[in-house]
């Protein structure tokens, strides 16, 4: 295994205990990110989704799909720039920033595993499979 797919079996695994969190206690992670409490099953629902992500992630990984790498790039520091806009509006604490910081800095490191390995950027990529 490639030691970028290694950065996103961290990020996958870190997705998988996100979205058992979220899933089976999400009032204490909302309790950590200074959110009100709930008992609506949208919470569990986000859950849900954090494990479908990180099924891709590790499967993604597992063969070695750096296009798929990369593009996590993108929206891993996307979310990290949507927390820190959702704490400046004040919708939520600044522990969500910490949070988006787990993005932030995980697609900083895989950004730069794939260059240490010469990967192909996303458009090269996207060109020779057309």
């Amino acid at each position: 295994m490639s030691k970028s797919a290694k950065t996103i079996v961290f990020f996958g695994l870190y997705l998988v205990g996100m979205g058992l969190g979220f899933l089976l206690a999400p009032n204490v992670l909302f309790g950590m990110l200074s959110l009100p409490l709930t008992d609506e099953v949208w919470s569990r629902v986000v859950g849900v989704l954090a494990l479908l992500l990180a099924y891709y992630y590790l499967n993604a990984a597992r063969s070695e799909l750096r296009p798929f790498f990369a593009w996590t790039v993108h929206t891993r520091i996307a979310a990290f720039l949507f927390f820190a806009a959702f704490v400046a509006a004040n919708f939520a604490g600044p522990m969500l920033v910490v949070l988006g910081g787990v993005d932030l800095l995980s697609a900083l490191w895989t950004a730069a595993t794939l260059k240490r390995e010469g990967a192909l950027p996303v458009k090269a990529a996207a060109r020779q499979t057309a």
